[in-house]
């Protein structure tokens, strides 16, 4: 008899874990290296002109992006996808925000927020700045992300926090975009569209941002280009700030990882609070940047998709996928 139960709870373990292998590997074929090249290169269009925040370009570029958020299913936020940055000088740009709900009754109180800015620099004397890596390579891997994990609950999988996607504007006009945000959770302008309830930062348990993932030219061992940078990981729970790593082995993605560690630690610790994850980590909320660093491409003229190594940066957004979705 306990023979027969041992293999009937043997069974159902083995059919619960093929089941989640194959809603993984469903997930995972929703991110080809030529969807990817595509999403980017939109981005990079001479139509979005280097989305420029408060330029026309830009302003082509969030409406793209909504329609990509609706597309993947995610839910509107306080009224719309779009919410205004205020840029200065009568000027504004957008927030894109997005809902993917949790699937269990409890998940109206924690939220994990995925971001990525996607402006960029515009186009200045005449000479437009695609910003292929920096940083239509993070907003295109927001997509992806969020293409997946609604793809992974779509397949009957459950998970405990609501995830928040968010395409930052103004992270060239000194982190407006993410001030923005925190302004509407601050003031309770930022509410659940299922409950209407406020989402307070007391209820927001991560965050998680994506700025310049795309480049192979900045390896962390001279040997390897297929590198990922993780800083942050002091902000997290002990027993999660392996999670990474483990991930990268248990999921066969096989990247050379770089935690907390950047150049050198001055240099760490300045390049961590320069993207939109900064007004989070000032306010006492777990938060972590995906990078590939910095290259000599940034901010030039020549920052372009071609330049880009896809099979690199797919693995990336795939060892991203794995460990968010173990954290919510």
């Amino acid at each position: 008899m306990l023979l027969i139960v041992l293999t009937v709870v043997s069974t159902i373990g083995i059919s619960a874990q093929n089941t989640m292998i194959r809603e993984h590997q469903s997930a995972r074929r929703l991110v080809t290296c030529s969807i990817l090249d595509g999403r980017i290169g939109h981005l990079c269009d001479s139509l979005c002109e280097g989305r420029g925040s408060g330029q026309r370009g830009g302003g082509l570029a969030a409406i793209w992006l909504q329609r990509e958020f609706e597309r993947i299913g995610l839910m509107r936020m306080s009224g719309g996808y779009a919410h205004a940055v205020k840029l200065g000088d009568g000027k504004y740009g957008r927030n894109i925000i997005g809902m993917l709900p949790g699937s269990k009754t409890t998940t109206r109180d924690r939220y994990v927020i995925v971001g990525a800015h996607y402006d960029h620099l515009g186009t200045l004397d005449g000479k437009m700045y695609p910003g292929a890596d920096a940083n239509a390579s993070g907003t295109a891997a927001l997509l992806s992300l969020a293409e997946m994990l609604s793809e992974y609950k779509n397949g009957g999988r459950t998970h405990d926090s609501n995830v928040i996607f968010v395409a930052f504007d103004a992270k060239e006009f000194d982190l407006k975009g993410s001030d923005a945000l925190w302004n509407m959770i601050e003031y309770g302008r930022l509410r659940n569209p299922l409950s209407g309830e406020a989402i307070t930062k007391d209820k927001i348990t991560l965050m998680v941002n994506i700025d310049q993932i795309g480049s192979s030219l900045a390896p962390v061992n001279e040997e390897r280009k297929d590198y990922m940078i993780m800083l942050g990981t002091a902000s997290l729970k002990r027993d999660k700030r392996d999670l990474l790593q483990r991930c990268n082995i248990e999921d066969g993605i096989g990247m050379d990882i770089s935690l907390d560690y950047y150049g050198s630690e001055n240099f760490t610790k300045i390049f961590y609070r320069l993207s939109d994850q900064k007004v989070f980590v000032d306010n006492k909320i777990p938060a972590v940047l995906f990078t590939s660093g910095i290259t000599m491409n940034n901010n030039k003229t020549w920052d372009r998709v071609e330049n880009l190594d896809m099979e690199i940066y797919r693995r990336r957004i795939d060892l991203m996928y794995h460990w968010i979705e173990k954290m919510l």
